[in-house]
């Protein structure tokens, strides 16, 4: 009934208006996302996103140790994280070039569609060209780490008993993945400010196509 009534208060809008009202406030959702992700500690500081060795290999610390690097797995988590920092920071062309092509029955079926609709047309819409544009950037940021491929030796055999995801037994491929689901679960969070407090954003028409859903 819910989704019913929203219909109908959109349909008293003009398809330009909630096209409109909706790009403008996904275009500050986008914008605040990547300004918290995308800075210096942006992953490593908030705990909701910052990325941990894999649970399997909390041990990594003390086996580390045994080859002399005493310490340099909290070295690679806080490399792993400036690595999705860096990562994240070049997600705002794409995402806003999604927005762009978002039609007007997008735009419709979001304003309707729950919480987490405009994030989950974001993921649909761009996770394969986030992920193809993360990786290099982890990858030059993880090469610069001696324990990288320390790392894949000791994951991949994790791996092979089943211990870990095989995507995860791989330094970058574990760090861009983790790199997606902070800055997904970020936006998520950014949509749901928006919807709850329409009245509180800047944009007058965001005010209106918003306020039609309350």
């Amino acid at each position: 009934a819910a989704g019913l009534a929203a219909a109908g208060a959109l349909d008293a809008l003009t398809n330009k208006d909630a096209s409109g009202g909706l790009r403008a406030a996904l275009g500050q959702g986008i914008d605040a996302a990547v300004g918290r992700l995308g800075v210096a500690d942006g992953f490593l500081g908030n705990p909701k996103v910052a990325i941990p060795l894999p649970p399997a290999l909390d041990k990594i610390d003390r086996t580390l140790r045994r080859f002399g690097m005493g310490g340099e797995a909290d070295k690679l988590k806080v490399a792993m994280n400036h690595a999705a920092e860096a990562a994240v920071a070049e997600s705002r062309p794409i995402l806003k070039d999604a927005l762009k092509r978002m039609t007007v029955a997008d735009a419709k079926a979001i304003l309707t569609g729950g919480d987490d609709a405009a994030t989950r047309y974001f993921q649909n819409a761009t996770s394969e060209t986030l992920r193809t544009r993360f990786r290099p950037i982890v990858a030059n940021a993880t090469a610069k780490l001696q324990v990288a491929a320390l790392y894949d030796q000791y994951a991949g055999k994790a791996a092979q008993f089943g211990l870990i995801k095989s995507e995860d037994a791989r330094l970058n491929e574990y760090v861009t993945q983790k790199a997606l689901d902070g800055l997904f679960l970020v936006m998520a969070d950014e949509e749901k400010a928006i919807r709850k407090d329409p009245l509180g954003q800047a944009s007058s028409l965001i005010k209106k196509v918003f306020g039609a859903l309350h």
